[in-house]
């Protein structure tokens, strides 16, 4: 799971984990220790993306947090994939989805998810 995976509740009202069963079934979720800083500075600012953030920092506590090499979250979710730590990676950010070996999971049309 990525920072923009874990704000689509609040940004565009997707249902992550209820998406996620929908379309894998079983599954384990981890999320980079990186991805987990990068939450808790957002959600330190204002408005509505420190809101998104502090959500994706709850929700986050459904993952198992992974350490990395990596500090910065794009490439420590490159990292767990390239080191085949998951199957997929669940990103909104298409720069990074670019990047990945392995398929990623992304939102389809106004509140769903669908594998890339």
């Amino acid at each position: 799971m990525d920072t923009s995976a874990l704000m689509l509740p609040v940004e565009a009202g997707v249902r992550v984990f209820d998406e996620l069963d929908r379309l894998l079934g079983t599954y384990e979720c981890v999320v980079p220790r990186a991805v987990l800083l990068e939450l808790e500075k957002l959600s330190a600012g204002g408005g509505e993306e420190a809101t998104a953030a502090s959500v994706g920092r709850d929700l986050a506590e459904r993952c198992e947090a992974v350490e990395t090499e990596a500090t910065y979250a794009d490439d420590a979710l490159v990292e767990l994939a390239e080191r085949g730590a998951c199957d997929y990676v669940v990103t909104n950010d298409g720069p990074l989805r670019d990047r990945l070996p392995v398929e990623a999971i992304g939102i389809r049309g106004r509140n769903k998810l669908e594998i890339h």
